[in-house]
Order: structure tokens, then sequence, then C-alpha cells
């Protein structure tokens, strides 16, 4: 891995998806890094789902209703070993700068909400899974586990990741606190569904839990999120009733510090761009002399967290022992309960590189 740098500068996304068109998200994604690179940027976050888009049909109709909508998520959703990630990769090792992407992973029949961390040399240093998709998201993403609670170290520091509601989950907060993160992506989509229907859903209410995040954790958080515009509110919500749910723009990107302090300007909702700034890791310690809830202000002795950070897989390959030549056929061969022993097991894991 190298020394660390501790010094350097951060981007934030806040841009429009290209909306279930797999190639040219993966277009506007190598243009947005390329463009961040430029800046001077080392590190540059992707919102939530990025590619293709987060899928706000699931928001605003039955699920019957549903099905094309369904099916054209599903065909551009991007495989972890596909192509689609493999140029994205490419493009982050040529312009040198490291990449949280979120994205629609596509595995077998199933699709999950994940984000993968390339490092500087196009490499893929951390892929995860959201826990528990949030609630209709059900109907569509399966879920992660407690491997996927991750932080990981790279030459920028300790980086992890979650998305969005995922920043309301106390114990999934803890967990990443724990690891010592000095850095974090939040992945969010746009701010514009049931902006005037649910404040637990608007933009201050999730801004908050972002900010918290830092405040809490000790560590910079990098705000990324989507925008829609107005053409793709009137697709998404064709019906008068259906646009009083979705609005255009929901764009919020910030950057906040180790002490929660706002360190960037935000951009207009409904505008296109990224956030910048400069992160400095050794002032983590002076926020973390105050409040590290995981570190000297936690009382183990009271409260305790159980972190299982074994992968789950729904299938576990059970392989039969080597038979010696001289061993009785399987029509003769007995076993008496002493002598019997336990097959080998090798359990199917998601492996994050």
């Amino acid at each position: 891995m190298g020394e660390t740098v501790n010094r350097y500068r951060v981007a934030a996304v806040q841009a429009e998806p290209a909306w279930m068109d797999l190639a040219e998200g993966v277009a506007k994604t190598v243009k947005l890094l390329r463009e961040a690179s430029a800046a001077g940027a080392d590190l540059v976050a992707f919102p939530e789902v990025w590619l293709p888009g987060y899928p706000l049909f699931l928001w605003l109709d039955n699920v019957a209703a549903q099905a094309d909508m369904v099916l054209n998520y599903h065909t551009s959703s991007a495989r972890i070993d596909g192509p689609e990630l493999e140029e994205i990769c490419a493009a982050a090792r040529e312009s040198r700068i490291a990449v949280l992407l979120g994205f629609s992973e596509r595995d077998g029949g199933s699709l999950y909400i994940s984000q993968v961390l390339i490092d500087h040399r196009g490499e893929i240093v951390l892929h995860r899974r959201k826990l528990k998709p949030t609630h209709v998201e059900r109907s569509l993403f399966g879920e992660g586990d407690g491997s996927d609670l991750a932080v990981v170290d790279t030459r920028l520091g300790r980086i992890g990741a979650l998305s969005c509601a995922e920043h309301l989950q106390p114990l999934s907060k803890y967990a990443m606190y724990a690891q010592n993160e000095q850095v974090h992506i939040a992945s969010w989509p746009c701010f514009g569904l049931y902006r005037d229907v649910a404040y637990a859903f608007s933009p201050e209410a999730n801004l908050a839990a972002s900010q918290v995040y830092s405040l809490e954790g000790g560590c910079y958080s990098l705000v990324s999120t989507q925008v829609i515009s107005q053409a793709w509110v009137e697709r998404f919500a064709p019906s008068e009733q259906q646009r009083r749910l979705l609005s255009r723009g929901g764009g919020f990107a910030r950057i906040f510090a180790p002490d929660g302090r706002p360190l960037t300007e935000p951009i207009p909702e409904t505008e296109e761009g990224m956030v910048l700034a400069d992160v400095d890791l050794d002032l983590i310690s002076l926020a973390k002399n105050a409040f590290d809830p995981a570190g000297h202000y936690a009382r183990g002795d009271a409260t305790r967290l159980v972190h299982d950070r074994r992968p789950r897989r729904a299938v576990i390959v059970v392989h039969e022992p080597a038979v010696p030549d001289a061993s009785p056929t399987a029509n003769d061969r007995t076993e008496s309960p002493a002598t019997a022993s336990a097959p080998q097991v090798a359990t199917t894991q998601k492996e994050h590189p």
C-alpha cells in the first residue's frame, strides 16, 4: 500500500444519472472522474446506485405496474466482474484517482445495492452490499451481510462507505466507527422523493444524518447525491398524483469535516457539478480528543456491539471426501459412529479484494 498521504483533495458528485442506460452511465462516470482528477482530487465519490440510477419508480406505483421498469433495471445493472466496471477501473488508473462508485450489482438473477472503492491503480479494494434495502427497495434488491460493514486501508487513509438510510442505523454506524474510519463516503439518491409528504426523506433530515456521522465518527464525510430533471420526473411520474410525490432537482452534495463542520458551499439543487474540499487526516486526532465513541468515550462494561463479519451465503458446497482405491464400494461400505468423520465443507463467499 505504501505510505499514507495525509493531505489531499476530495470530490463529491452531484449529477443526474444516465437513467437505465448502462453504457451511457459508464461514459458519464469516466467523464466525471476525469474532471475530478483535473481539479486536483485524489478521491471522487458517486451517489447510491449511480449505475443505472436510483429506481424511483418503486415508490410511485404498484408492483404489477412496474414490470417493464423492473425488467429494464435488471438488464441495465452491472456485474462486479463485467466490462463496465473494468472500463471504470481503467479510467481511474489512467487518471490516478480513487473512485467510490455506487451501482446496482447483478449477480445471477438477483440485484444488490452495491458500492466499490477503486484505488488509483485501478484495483477494487472494497466491494460491499447494502445490508438491508429500505422499505420498497426490498421488492427489487437482495441483502448484504456483516462482511459488508468494512473499512479498508488505502494510501489515502482508512476509507469506508454506506448507502442512503444505512446512515440511520446506529449499530451499523458504530461498527464502522470502531474500525477507525477516517474518510467516509455517504452515497445517496436525489432528495426529491416524498419531499412534502415524509420529512424523514427530506434533504434537511438526511444531510443532518450525514453531518452527525462525521461528528460521531470523527471522520470526513463525502455526501454524493443524484439530481433528477423535469423530463425524468415526468417519465417516472406520468400522473398528477405521482408528480406530487416527486420533484425535480434533489441534489445536495456536501463534504463535512471530522468535527461536523461543512467544508463546501452548496450547488443549486437542480444543477450538476461536484463539490471539492481539502482533507487533513491529522485533524481527526483533534476531533476525537473530545468525542471518540468507539475509543476513550466508550463504556464497554455497560454497552457493547457484536459485529459478525462472516460472509453469509445461501449455498454451502459439501465436498465428498476422497475414497482410496482399496476402500469398499459405495454399496457395501459402512461407517460406525466411532469412525465416521465430518465431511469437508467449503463455503462459497464473496471476495473483498
